[in-house]
């Protein structure tokens, strides 16, 4: 045995076990290319005011339904920089139809850092930069136009901030319930065990559709978009919670009489601290995993709900409420790009199930 190897060994076996966990989710490459890929779904989401080329609200009534721009390089058999070609609108006798063709004698380039629509950037000061735009100061329509000549990409950039970060709080507080109500089921037993898992069989024996529709329908239709929007978090993580908690009772029934545990209670250690210092760390990891697993749930719960115009309304910008434009078959057959925030919907809940199989797979840092 050469020295580089039992070097190689003597680390694998006195590493922690998080540092077992890190070097076997590095393995898994499909887990780590989704950990980039959420990454920059979640910057665009935080800066979506200066990566979105126009503003979401700017409407351009002349610009109805205009189909996706093509950033190009190649103009007249050459090179060029990257550019769009301008739109030429014209109606169609016989449809009435709006129809759009590329004036393709004047390339337009774009621009990096360019001037356009004004906004608040996170609410604090106003600001006119955005990421990406043409040269000569026109509206960029990357995945085309809405009905009322809205940009949509920019508009599901901004969305994203609410559909990512609804599903990241609605996952915090089910993490809370769960572990709270699932620790104290599963370390007291008795009479509390019993009562709390009659609660949680009451609570998943609901059909999901009808309790939402009532929770929804409960929501003033005076409210703030914030108060929805907080009154959906609460929503989703008070149905979310009961799966989390049966886990974390199955695992501290397991754990609660190991020598640790009953050594830490014999010493005077308050059961609080026990359950949360010393029971639950033996189980972080599943807890990553599961938690992660969940996140994806979440965001697709928000979506159906905003979707059935339960959830989130306009003027309030997510998926969900993009999606409501295409529920007319006629209008999405006609003009298919208003499909497109569901692409990111896919995209999203399909990386977090690869980096949730990821980490399963480094729970267990031993299997091959």
């Amino acid at each position: 045995m050469t020295a580089r190897k039992r070097t190689n060994e003597e680390k694998l076996y006195l590493a922690s076990q998080w540092r077992l966990m890190w070097w076997k989710f590095l393995d898994h490459r499909v887990a780590v290319s989704a950990v980039g890929v959420l990454a920059v779904l979640y910057l665009l989401a935080v800066f979506c005011e200066v990566a979105a080329p126009n503003a979401p609200n700017a409407r351009d009534a002349k610009r109805s339904f205009e189909p996706p721009q093509r950033p190009r390089l190649i103009h007249n058999g050459r090179l060029h920089r990257p550019f769009i070609y301008p739109r030429i609108q014209h109606i169609n006798p016989e449809t009435l139809k709006r129809e759009y063709t590329d004036d393709t004698s004047r390339p337009i380039p774009l621009r990096l850092w360019v001037k356009g629509d004004s906004y608040r950037f996170w609410g604090l000061f106003e600001w006119d930069r955005h990421l990406l735009g043409p040269a000569d100061g026109d509206r960029l329509y990357l995945l085309g136009a809405d009905r009322l000549g809205r940009d949509l990409f920019s508009r599901i950039l901004h969305g994203s901030r609410i559909s990512l970060s609804l599903g990241l709080c609605a996952v915090f507080l089910t993490l809370i319930l769960g572990i709270i109500i699932g620790g104290i089921s599963g370390y007291y037993g008795g009479l509390a065990d019993t009562l709390i898992q009659r609660l949680i069989e009451v609570l998943r024996s609901f059909p999901t559709i009808p309790l939402w529709l009532a929770l929804s329908a409960a929501m003033p239709a005076t409210w703030s978009q914030l108060k929805v929007y907080f009154c959906m978090t609460l929503i989703l993580a008070g149905i979310g919670w009961t799966g989390l908690a049966r886990v974390v009772r199955g695992k501290i029934l397991a754990l609660r009489e190991e020598d640790y545990a009953v050594a830490a209670k014999v010493a005077g250690v308050r059961e609080f601290s026990i359950i949360i210092k010393h029971l639950i760390p033996g189980f972080m990891s599943h807890l990553i995993v599961t938690v992660t697993l969940a996140i994806p749930g979440m965001i697709l719960a928000e979506t159906s709900l905003s979707f059935l115009r339960l959830g989130l309304r306009p003027p309030t910008i997510s998926w969900g409420v993009l999606l409501q434009d295409a529920q007319n078959i006629q209008a999405v057959r006609i003009y298919p790009w208003l499909t497109f925030p569901v692409l990111f919907v896919i995209v999203t809940v399909l990386m977090f199930n690869f980096l949730g199989d990821g980490l399963r797979d480094a729970a267990d840092p031993y299997s091959h």
